[in-house]
């Protein structure tokens, strides 16, 4: 009983299979990479975009929220409005200006 060989041997690999797995792998690559590429040149716009608007709209807001508190509080309104609007779009602009400078591979 032991001597008997079994009925079927098993089935060895095959080289072709191998050799389409390796061509099926590659080109997965190829694909990702290629899909890779588009997705963050979009998503690194649109980061810099929401960064201009946001230093644009937080350097106004702020400016203008501060020169209303010192106004506030000092009673020289409007002088400490304006002059804190005036500062807070200088420092909005200086922000955009050097966000705009910097290298797009740069995370800042």
């Amino acid at each position: 009983m032991s001597d008997e060989k079994p009925a079927r041997e098993p089935i060895a690999e095959d080289a072709r299979i191998d050799a389409l797995e390796a061509r099926l792998k590659a080109a997965r690559e190829r694909e990702e990479q290629r899909n890779r590429s588009q997705v963050q040149g979009v998503d690194a716009s649109y980061r810099s975009g929401n960064r201009v608007l946001a230093d644009l709209l937080g350097g106004i807001l702020g400016g203008v929220v501060i020169g209303w508190v010192i106004d506030y509080f000092a009673g020289t309104s409007p002088w400490g409005l304006l002059v804190m609007l005036f500062f807070g779009i200088v420092v909005a602009f200086r922000n955009i200006i050097r966000a705009a400078n910097t290298p797009p591979g740069d995370p800042e």
